[in-house]
């Protein structure tokens, strides 16, 4: 039991009548709804890295809330002062990603649309013929 107290002693106490378990609560639903709803809106086309990737992420997410003290403990390995500081690191690294992943994708989809236009242009233009024959006809 020496491990279980261990674990137990990384995060703050965990009875129901106190407010650090009703934020708890909320923000490990809030974590499994959004990683559920990531599932069901993707399907079966993601990438099974992809969710490793969510599922390792959401572990993170919810160990960081139930024990915030092992945050900070990691956040002294690597030698930043605080866990808070750790996680903003993080999430500006992981902000900045996305981005960069969104800019690059809707790139890829304007060249996508404007070549369609041309396309679909080209293949709706009147022929020289028929457009010469009308402008005569109706000028």
């Amino acid at each position: 039991m020496d491990g279980l107290d261990q674990l137990i002693s990384l995060g703050p106490a965990l009875g129901v009548g106190s407010r650090t378990f009703i934020i708890q609560l909320v923000l490990v639903l809030g974590i499994v709804v959004i990683v559920g709803w990531l599932f069901m809106k993707r399907g079966a086309k993601q990438l099974a890295v992809r969710r490793l990737l969510v599922i390792a992420f959401a572990l993170f997410a919810v160990l960081t809330v139930l024990f915030p003290s092992m945050l900070s403990r990691v956040a002294n390995l690597v030698g930043v002062g605080r866990g808070a500081d750790l996680l903003l690191y993080a999430t500006v690294l992981v902000l900045l990603g996305f981005l960069a992943l969104q800019e690059a994708r809707t790139k890829a989809a304007e060249k996508r649309t404007t070549h369609l236009a041309r396309r679909l242009a080209l293949d709706e233009a009147e022929q020289p013929g028929s457009y010469r024959e009308r402008a005569l006809r109706d000028g």
